[in-house]
């Protein structure tokens, strides 16, 4: 029946994360040991002072459709966050709060872009971006980087990635899959870029700004001349372990937050009002009521590259933020290792869920065909037991 099917979900790929983790589950339900890096979510609790707030807001009956873009006290409280942690003032009219920073994301393309218009994606990127693009009728065109420079484009290729059809550029520090974090000299030398092109516009995604092992993020919309075409997109599932809430925001030019309010009031209207109250507790919280998590999470990086150094044919990097490696398997490419013939990172990727019983990510679905993605937001002794399984399953 897929013929039956419209033309704009037929060419809509599958989640590559959530394809994998399906495909965990199911081996687990046949009785198999699967350790899962494979999704992006922390392995912590939500805090407890975000889930007193939720059930204070129970108490309180808040059990009422909530405004399409957000209580307003909550966006007052994102405000106060936005200038506390990266030095931007936005007014209440300019949030748009949203279920999910996924559902944000998805509101500036479908309000921005048209059919035709252009997408450019810095490699590796979240595999989301280019579905959503496709949604919105777009087309999307990667802009490749290596681990040799840290996963990080150059000023020199986005200029010579440009075209007139080009309509937006999506920029995620800390990044999803590799960890990379631009400093602020880099976004810099890209404004510079983007100056001579003003009808492009900007979406940044800095969901995972708390979880960085040096500087503080820098936040592109920050750079005077880019703050009129940038869209900020945040969020608390990650920082916050609130993946399950769904609570993401946007702060963004007046006239966008508008339009992303009106294509959402006819989509789901207003987010969770509970999940609202609760993200009024945590954005307003000092970040250092979260650095127990961060803590953690830079402690099993260290562990992780460490451990994965130590195999021949990983060639791993030391990534600044978010909780992925993104090694690149390259080297047992055209090689046959216990009958598997390993011909990609999906092949290399299956054969370490079929021999290992450890789940990853193809790298192809983030735009790097030599890499897969590992998470380490799992327990240390989940770590140290993937990744003896996976130096055994090569051995």
């Amino acid at each position: 029946m897929k013929d039956q099917l419209s033309n704009r979900i037929n060419s809509l790929p599958v989640s590559a994360t959530l394809a994998m983790a399906a495909k965990a589950r199911e081996l687990k339900e046949q009785g198999k040991n699967i350790i899962s890096l494979s999704l992006g979510e922390p392995d912590f609790n939500t805090p407890d002072f975000i889930k007193e707030a939720a059930v204070q807001a129970i108490h309180d009956n808040y059990s009422s459709y909530s405004p399409v873009d957000g209580y307003l006290d909550l966006k007052q409280a994102i405000c106060a966050k936005f200038k506390r942690d990266n030095n931007l003032e936005y007014k209440p009219s300019q949030i748009v709060v949203s279920t999910g920073a996924k559902q944000s994301i998805a509101n500036v393309a479908m309000v921005l872009l048209n059919p035709g218009d252009e997408v450019l994606l810095p490699a590796p990127y979240w595999v989301s971006y280019s579905a959503i693009s496709i949604l919105a009728e777009a087309t999307y065109k990667e802009i490749p980087s290596t681990i040799e420079t840290d996963f990080k484009i150059t000023p020199e290729q986005l200029e010579a990635a440009i075209t007139p059809k080009t309509k937006m550029i999506f920029f995620n520090s800390p990044n999803n899959p590799s960890g990379t974090v631009y400093s602020e000299e880099e976004y810099r030398a890209l404004a510079k870029v983007l100056e001579k092109y003003p009808n492009i516009y900007i979406l940044s995604d800095e969901i995972y700004e708390h979880i960085n092992y040096g500087e503080p993020v820098f936040s592109f919309a920050s750079i005077e001349s880019m703050y009129n075409r940038t869209i900020t997109v945040n969020g608390v599932a990650k920082a916050f372990a609130m993946t399950g809430w769904r609570i993401g925001y946007i702060g963004a030019p007046e006239w966008i937050a508008k339009a992303c309010t009106k294509m959402q009031g006819q989509i789901t209207s207003g987010a969770n009002s509970i999940a609202q109250r609760a993200t009024i507790a945590a954005v307003e919280a000092p970040v250092s009521k979260i650095k127990y998590m961060v803590d953690e999470f830079k402690n099993r990086r260290d562990i992780v590259v460490n451990l994965l150094k130590e195999i021949d044919g990983f060639d791993v990097n030391v990534p600044e933020g978010a909780f992925y490696v993104f090694p690149n398997v390259a080297a047992f490419f055209g090689k046959e290792i216990k009958g598997h013939k390993i011909e990609t990172a999906s092949d290399f990727s299956m054969f370490l869920l079929e021999e290992a019983n450890v789940a990853t990510v193809t790298g192809e679905a983030f735009g790097a065909p030599n890499c897969i993605r590992m998470s380490y937001a799992a327990s240390e002794e989940q770590l140290r037991e993937a990744i003896s399984r996976i130096k055994t399953a090569l051995n």
